[in-house]
């Protein structure tokens, strides 16, 4: 649970620093990199509808883990814009996939036992990218980090807005 907490966290505080450069996005589009940063996830599924469950009703062989690749990825993105007007559609796929990259970027700092990661880039590459070692998906302290950065990048997005709102009185 923490490692997803961290996901969100992560994609609402680069969600927010985008605010800050663009001021086309709004809480909305933040929520779209939020929602990206959990997309990859979404190979979780399994955990309601397990993968035998969907063999036995499609009839061919089934697995929900190519959702947490590129590949998956990508095509979480693009059924993801057609979900708003076609005028909003490449913004809304430029940020819900800085939201997966951002994913795709914590999980390989995951620690594994064997020293790489998972085959991030499928269906273009099985190669399994060096993991860096740097945190468990158990872990509390990047949810604690990624916290605290989120906290005071909200505080900041709050006070720019105070102060843009006297200054427009």
């Amino acid at each position: 649970m923490p490692d997803l907490l961290t996901h969100v966290l992560v994609g609402y505080s680069i969600g927010t620093l985008l605010s800050f450069r663009d001021e086309g996005i709004r809480p909305a589009q933040v929520s779209l990199v939020m929602a990206g940063a959990l997309s990859p996830d979404l190979a979780k599924i399994q955990l309601f509808f397990p993968e035998e469950f969907v063999e036995y009703l499609l009839g061919v062989p089934f697995s929900w883990s190519p959702l947490h690749t590129v590949g998956g990825t990508v095509l979480v993105v693009l059924l993801g814009s057609l979900l708003v007007a076609p005028e909003y559609r490449r913004r809304t796929i430029a940020l819900i996939a800085i939201g997966a990259v951002s994913h795709h970027a914590l999980d390989v700092m995951l620690l594994t036992a064997t020293g790489h990661s998972y085959a991030v880039f499928f269906p273009i590459s099985s190669y399994r990218v060096p993991s860096l070692d740097l945190y468990l998906s158990t872990d509390r302290w990047p949810a604690i980090v990624s916290g605290t950065a989120a906290a005071v990048l909200w505080g900041a997005r709050r006070f720019a807005t105070a102060a843009w709102l006297r200054r427009g009185q």
